[in-house]
């Protein structure tokens, strides 16, 4: 793997076995079968067992609900070797994990976690997290989704917009205003009527990841499926800071696979009759990219730190999200130039990368928005209200 200034040896015998496993997983079950599953926009159901299986799902969860109870290096190193695979399928296990299940744990009932969180461990249920709205994305508080209180239940109504893994759901963590308009969370289920899922087709990004909406017209909600713990923005806003932790490390895993694709075709490669790599141009773009790749390696590793400790800022965490995400996306620009014609093609994984990274700049807080919470953090000053 790549590892430049071996940062395997800042991690643990648990780590790199962790490490390892994931990577004999994703090389079995998804790299042989990912640019099919892209190129037919087909989302595999089956994965989710398997990744069930693996223990990809909630790693940081205690074992009594069915997690891995690992620490948070542990977390980032799974998203890291999934992403390797495709920016998709790590949508599919950091939803489930850092949208669905973190708030179950964190701001559930205890009979809330365990009648959920096992299931979604082992894959049995598959969730999503309903926040975004079709006229709400960056101001998440401006939500028109309500719910209104009827005495013996509640009565949920409004619609969100661009919901990973919500077409093929058994619940979801959905953000909502009631009378007093604060936020309240709540679970809804699937089956429960007035509760529908449409599913988003025509995507030219994580195509082997399913995303839909989610809507609800006068879904009757009973009070136990009210979390108890939380009030206002804080609840949504912390389970975006897990997930932006996932996709630091998880952008790596991308840019290492575009990096390492285009270092074996350009030694390869051959033009002028010698290999591409002993050109000038090409061994300053391998040069840059590694040099990318590492810095953020860095960075995502000591904020794994600073998470295990319980220190991470949400600032430190939208500057990680940002730096990883726009790293990789360069990467896989260079690559794809590296490759010539045949960084196009389904034959090699740059394209598939570079449209997913599109996605992933934009979700869990845009490139500009990550870059003003950074600016209002060293100044003072809130640039975006």
């Amino acid at each position: 793997m790549t590892d430049y200034f071996q940062i395997s040896d800042l991690l643990t015998d648990e780590h790199r076995l962790i490490q390892q496993t994931m990577r004999d997983f994703v090389r079995r079950e998804i790299s042989p079968y990912i640019e099919k599953w892209a190129q037919d926009a087909h989302f595999p159901p089956e994965i989710v067992r398997k990744f069930g299986e693996v223990g990809a799902f909630g790693p940081t969860i205690p074992t009594e609900y069915g997690g891995g109870g690992l620490d948070y290096i542990s977390y980032g190193i799974i998203m890291q070797e999934i992403e390797r695979g495709d920016s998709g399928m790590r949508s599919t296990a950091s939803v489930q994990g850092s949208l669905v299940m973190f708030p179950i744990y964190q701001y559930g009932s205890e009979e809330q976690r365990r009648k959920y969180l096992p299931k979604l461990a082992t894959g049995e249920w598959l969730g999503c997290f309903g926040l975004t709205e079709p006229d709400y994305g960056s101001n998440p508080g401006g939500m028109l989704t309500t719910l209104k209180d009827k005495g013996d239940h509640f009565v949920l109504n409004g619609s969100k917009l661009w919901i990973s893994n919500s077409p093929a759901c058994q619940v979801a963590v959905v953000w909502a205003k009631n009378e007093e308009g604060r936020i309240k969370g709540v679970l809804v289920e699937r089956g429960m009527e007035g509760f529908s899922t449409p599913e988003i087709h025509n995507k030219w990004s994580l195509r082997a990841s399913t995303t839909g909406e989610l809507v609800f017209e006068n879904v009757k909600i009973p009070k136990e499926n009210i979390l108890p713990n939380i009030e206002g923005l804080k609840g949504p806003l912390s389970c975006l800071d897990s997930a932006r932790y996932g996709i630091s490390w998880g952008a790596i895993g991308a840019a290492i696979d575009c990096y390492e694709s285009a270092l074996n075709y350009a030694k390869q490669r051959i033009q002028f009759d010698k290999p591409i790599a002993s050109f000038q141009l090409i061994q300053k773009k391998l040069a840059e990219m590694l040099t990318e790749i590492t810095k953020a390696q860095l960075m995502a590793w000591r904020l794994g730190i600073l998470k295990n400790e319980g220190k991470a800022t949400t600032q430190q965490i939208s500057m990680a999200k940002r730096n990883s995400v726009d790293m990789a996306l360069q990467v896989a620009r260079d690559a794809r130039q590296i490759h010539g014609g045949m960084g196009i093609t389904g034959e090699y994984p740059i394209m598939r990368h570079m449209m997913n990274l599109e996605s992933v700049i934009t979700y869990e807080g845009t490139h500009d928005i990550h870059l003003l919470i950074t600016g209002a953090d060293i100044t003072g000053i809130p640039a975006f209200k």
